[in-house]
């Protein structure tokens, strides 16, 4: 099957792509690099809670916020990339900047008093516990007479 030919904001059709992958020949064709980049999510809902894993590896728990106002939840990273190399010959310093913004609604039946979240191997866990009168029960067995 051939690969199907898109027009982009550029004028080079994304066979490119398709065939390199975006990253290696976006730096060529595009107009404005923004440097953001936003995570991948999992939304799973489960019998007493919902979940958001968040991918973001190289970045700890503090790098993070999380808020919920009106009924939204709102995850916010800002990371600061600084390092300096220095040899007899030359000195080399790196730097950079990472920032990213996802918001969510909650459904109706989320308790925002009990969110919480915890960071491992880089994955953000928020847990969204469900309110009492809306968890899947199990199914009640009627006796017949």
């Amino acid at each position: 099957m051939l690969p199907t030919f898109r027009r982009r904001k550029g004028s080079m059709p994304s066979i490119v792509d398709e065939f390199f992958g975006r990253d290696l020949m976006s730096d060529l064709f595009e107009d404005v690099q923004t440097g953001i980049s936003v995570p991948a999510v999992n939304i799973i809902e489960c019998r007493d809670d919902y979940r958001i894993e968040v991918a973001a590896p190289g970045l700890t728990k503090k790098d993070f916020n999380i808020s919920v106002e009106d009924n939204i939840l709102t995850i916010t990273s800002e990371k600061e990339y600084d390092e300096e190399k220095k040899d007899e010959k030359f000195m080399r310093r790196e730097f950079g900047y990472s920032a990213f913004r996802r918001t969510f609604s909650l459904p109706e039946g989320v308790d925002a008093e009990k969110i919480n979240a915890s960071h491992k191997d880089g994955v953000l866990t928020i847990i969204l516990p469900k309110k009492e009168e809306v968890k899947a029960r199990a199914p009640k067995q009627i006796k017949i007479e």
